[in-house]
């Protein structure tokens, strides 16, 4: 059976997240361990026991949700390696694909996203923005009202940032841009349109101030070939050469995550694959379902879910 890996983005952290891989398995502590060590800190604690303000922290999450994933991913690893086609993961969980295709290291990709989350609050800071969730279907597109409210006099910078489903589009930049498109999009037929609650604009051109720190902290890391193609956010193409995954992940911070096209496209390259998403809850399965809904998904962030992982490769 061929499987595609799927790693989820910043949202999807919450208190007691891998306690569960962590009491059952020694690959789960060896992994939550090393992510521990990477950072200088007691991570893995935040992880399993909150407080839930302090792990949303975008500084915070974002390695925390690559732990979950790395260590439900070295519990399965041995018996479901042989069947991996292809990874992805949603913004910060592309750097969790990479860590997993072995990219970099685990203690690398922890320290790299740390630092992320950081630049992108400290981006956030510097240019303050919102983002804000569309529901709906409109009777244009998204770009165009993004165009339109950012040409208004009483709009500003505002951007798609994330294609997630059809019917659900995400987008960012200045607070009166935002909120101006947010109007337009209800005009054109949206059911919803919800701010979300994010230190900054992130995937908007307000991120640009954190490029070069990540840039720098990319650089720092010993990067290899990926063992599997990683299907990224920014071109939707398979990448397994360092400098261009290097590249494409300084670029994301700004560009929109394609979502929808990237799921496509493994689709259409890989049909018959199971799709499992390595970390806390369902949602890349949710938006899976609802672009390519023929393609067979699987979750594995708990104990429960890896034994029926390696009951379905065996």
């Amino acid at each position: 059976m061929d499987v595609v890996l799927l790693f989820p983005g910043q949202g999807s952290q919450k208190p007691g997240m891998g306690k569960d891989l962590y009491d059952a398995h020694e690959a789960a502590r060896t992994a939550f361990g090393e992510v521990d060590q990477a950072l200088g800190e007691n991570l893995s604690g935040l992880c399993f026991l909150g407080p839930a303000e302090t792990l949303t922290l975008t500084h915070n999450a974002q390695p925390a949700l690559l732990a979950h994933s790395v260590a439900a991913w070295a519990i399965v690893r041995d018996e479901v390696r042989p069947h991996v086609r292809a990874a992805a993961g949603h913004s910060l969980g592309e750097f969790t694909a990479h860590a997993v295709a072995g990219t970099f290291s685990v203690a690398d990709a922890a320290r790299i996203v740390r630092r992320r989350g950081e630049l992108m609050h400290e981006a956030g800071v510097t240019q303050p923005g919102i983002m804000a969730a569309i529901l709906g279907d409109l009777a244009e597109p998204i770009d165009v009202i993004c165009a339109r409210a950012s040409s208004d006099p009483e709009g500003g910078i505002v951007v798609p940032a994330n294609y997630n489903s059809p019917g659900q589009i995400v987008i960012s930049g200045e607070v009166s841009g935002v909120e101006k498109a947010m109007e337009l999009c209800k005009s054109a037929g949206a059911k919803r349109a919800m701010k979300l609650h994010v230190s900054g604009a992130f995937h908007s051109p307000l991120m640009a101030p954190a490029r070069d720190g990540l840039r720098e902290s990319l650089a720092q890391a010993t990067m290899h070939r990926a063992g599997v193609p990683v299907y990224t956010n920014v071109s939707t193409e398979p990448v397994c050469e360092p400098a261009t995954a290097r590249a494409l992940l300084v670029e994301q911070l700004t560009a929109p995550v394609r979502w929808i096209e990237l799921v496509q496209r493994l689709a259409k390259d890989f049909a018959n694959a199971l799709y499992v998403e390595m970390g806390p809850g369902s949602v890349l399965v949710g938006l899976v379902k609802k672009i390519a809904p023929n393609v067979k998904t699987m979750t594995c962030g708990t104990a429960a879910d890896v034994e029926q992982l390696l009951a379905a490769v065996a």
